[in-house]
């Protein structure tokens, strides 16, 4: 059983392309090579697969790098299955896992929420995706300077408030702020209960 990303950028047409793809691309390559781990198609949509326990993560570290770009924001459907068919291309591969995050992607598109996720368990999707919703509620309200903060701490999970500090030329005490600001701690405690639902599939 796999997880796959389907996600788009949501505004891409009015920021600069080499900005954020640049980024993004920087960030995916850190997770595996292009084109059979990841891929950017349609100049503003992207495919990834991974582990399921790291999907939850991935996704936060998705949203986080793409929210700290001025006016930007990204949808993303996670489809967790099987894969059935692995190609040279992510694009070209198929099985459920597939199959459940491309047609999801395509709902989100019609139903304006950022977020979904899709399985073969109607009763978890239907949790799951309530604790969606309602993370989502922050994470779409983001600033671009607390979504830079999340995504150090998702990325580098070891580093301190005071590591952040120095980093970002503030004060420890903004650092902290902007984390309570962010619910960071529940953040981590969804994590580990979306880990623990879906390892129970």
């Amino acid at each position: 059983m796999i997880a796959v990303i389907t996600g788009d950028i949501i505004n891409s047409q009015y920021a600069d392309t080499q900005v954020w793809i640049t980024k993004l691309k920087n960030l995916l390559e850190k997770w595996g090579s292009a084109p059979q781990t990841w891929e950017i198609y349609r100049g503003d949509e992207f495919q990834l697969k991974c582990n399921i326990n790291d999907v939850f993560w991935r996704f936060l570290a998705i949203k986080s790098l793409i929210r700290s770009q001025e006016n930007l924001d990204v949808r993303i459907a996670i489809g967790i299955g099987e894969e059935n068919f692995s190609s040279e291309k992510i694009t070209e591969s198929n099985g459920t896992a597939y199959v459940n995050s491309g047609r999801l992607l395509n709902d989100l598109k019609n139903d304006g929420h950022t977020v979904s996720i899709k399985t073969n368990n109607e009763s978890l999707d239907r949790d799951l995706n309530i604790l969606l919703k309602w993370s989502s509620k922050d994470f779409d309200s983001w600033t671009m300077a607390t979504a830079e903060i999340i995504h150090e701490m998702i990325m580098n999970n070891d580093m301190t408030q005071e590591d952040l500090a120095k980093k970002f030329a503030i004060s420890q005490s903004s650092i902290s702020q902007r984390l309570k600001r962010a619910n960071y701690e529940l953040i981590v405690e969804t994590n580990h209960y979306f880990t623990k639902k879906i390892s129970e599939l």
